[in-house]
């Protein structure tokens, strides 16, 4: 089988696709910082039963991504196959975020039960959003290298929106309840995401019109049918159950953000700095991740970025001795691995995608890409959970409002634990899954790509 290539995307839609991780990347963010402590300090709810709230909305999720890829590889809009959805199921991403947080505040069913349906409604939104924006990447461009370079662009501008919402976010929280209430803060603060969410939604959308589409027939067969041939597919297999893995740890970390900088770093913006320190560097050193990728492989890059991911986690372990400057420094390293654990990943998922398509003939990027969304959903919904889990192992005492609460020594420890050997943990054993990935070595054995996405040799 012949390989097929496309000469590089213009600048101007590589930037337009980019626009879309503003979107991805505050909701992949915020909720994973905010709502557990939402929900546990503000309303009152317990811990564990607060991680199985913040948790089921996203299992939901589970269920309905691969239902969106299939029915975005099915449209026929004379806009494109991707990009309607991107505007209409962005829009109700935005409102429904901030309704989120706009909910009673008690009784404390009540407000939960709120949180809960807004969440699923929120969710279910985002699922038509992220599946058919992931799955562009295999129909704009054929090139190997190609994928990578726009990849790279994307993780550039995720990694400013993930700076831009999880640093703002909670001072909006801080500052608005210092001046009213805690529960007027987070009530804000849903409207100014979901403004945030809004103009990554409609940069996305426009910026995409002029997009090349490569895209093949697509796929007959039932849902069964699809999902069976996919879960069938070794590297796919692998690189997904690492990414989620991975997406279990690092949700792990981010929802205990907050705990670390009330309990351990004595609050003062602490989690604000921490943010910085975690998502900086990626502004730098996502170039360089391109780079070692041309000279060294995806599947190469993607392992030593995990080792950042593990050894800067770990280092989190200083928050136990409650030093802030230790405490960023180990956040940095993290925020390392961190964006190459976004930029490889993203860049081989369309590979294997394409190469799919490539042997089969048939489209099945969006229920690809929609199981790997799923997977991704599945592990940051269960992080918050386990870190839930974690503290409330550890005794964690939680509080209405603004009420402040002494908290015993096994809590702190376990929220110190809870943000880093135990995340450190699970992305070292998705190394495991990772080795056993076999394009880029297909690539090498051959001396050229890997088969790219084309229309099917008669």
């Amino acid at each position: 089988m012949s390989t097929a290539t496309s000469g590089p995307l213009a600048p101007s839609v590589r930037r337009g696709y980019a626009l879309g991780s503003v979107a991805t990347g505050t909701f992949g963010t915020v909720p994973g910082l905010l709502l557990l402590p939402y929900l546990t300090d503000t309303l009152g709810i317990a811990a564990g039963i607060a991680g199985a709230m913040v948790f089921l909305p996203k299992a939901w999720d589970v269920v309905l991504n691969p239902v969106a890829g299939r029915i975005s590889d099915r449209s026929t809009n004379p806009r494109g196959r991707r990009r309607p959805f991107l505007l209409r199921a962005g829009i109700l991403l935005a409102i429904t975020f901030a309704l989120i947080f706009a909910g009673p505040e008690e009784p404390p069913g009540l407000a939960g039960a709120w949180v809960v349906i807004m969440f699923v409604a929120c969710a279910s939104a985002y699922a038509f959003f992220q599946v058919p924006y992931v799955a562009m990447p295999a129909e704009m461009t054929l090139d190997y290298d190609e994928r990578t370079r726009l990849m790279t662009w994307r993780v550039i501008v995720l990694a400013l929106a993930i700076l831009l919402s999880g640093a703002t976010a909670p001072l909006v929280v801080d500052v608005v309840g210092d001046a009213t209430s805690e529960a007027n803060g987070y009530r804000v603060m849903g409207v100014y995401i979901g403004v945030v969410l809004l103009i990554g939604v409609l940069g996305a959308y426009r910026g995409t019109r002029r997009a090349p589409d490569h895209g093949v027939a697509t796929a007959g067969g039932t849902m069964r049918d699809q999902l069976r041939l996919v879960a069938h597919a070794p590297d796919f297999r692998n690189l997904l159950i690492t990414f989620v893995l991975q997406a279990l740890g690092v949700g792990a970390m981010l929802a205990g953000v907050a705990y670390v900088s009330d309990n351990l770093l004595d609050g003062g913006g602490a989690a604000t700095f921490l943010f910085v320190a975690f998502v900086g560097p990626a502004l730098v050193v996502t170039p360089l991740w391109e780079r070692l990728a041309v000279r060294r492989g995806k599947r190469f890059g993607y392992t030593v970025a995990s080792g950042f991911l593990v050894a800067g986690m770990l280092g989190m372990l200083v928050t136990m001795s409650g030093a802030p400057g230790l405490a960023y420094a180990a956040a940095a390293v993290v925020g390392v691995g961190y964006a190459g654990a976004q930029v490889f990943p993203m860049a081989m998922i369309p590979d294997v995608a394409a190469d799919h398509a490539a042997r089969t003939g048939e489209n099945r990027i969006g229920v690809f890409t929609g199981v790997w969304t799923a997977g991704e959903t599945l592990g940051l919904a269960i992080g918050p959970g386990l870190y839930a889990a974690v503290i409330a192992l550890g005794g964690y005492v939680s509080s209405r409002g603004d009420t402040d609460v002494a908290q015993p020594d096994s809590a702190l420890t376990a929220i110190a634990l809870g943000v880093s050997a135990v995340p450190a943990i699970i992305v070292a054993v998705s190394l495991l899954w990772l080795r056993r990935y076999t394009l880029d070595d297909r690539r090498d054995a051959l001396g050229e790509p890997v088969p790219n996405l084309q229309e099917p040799t008669p």
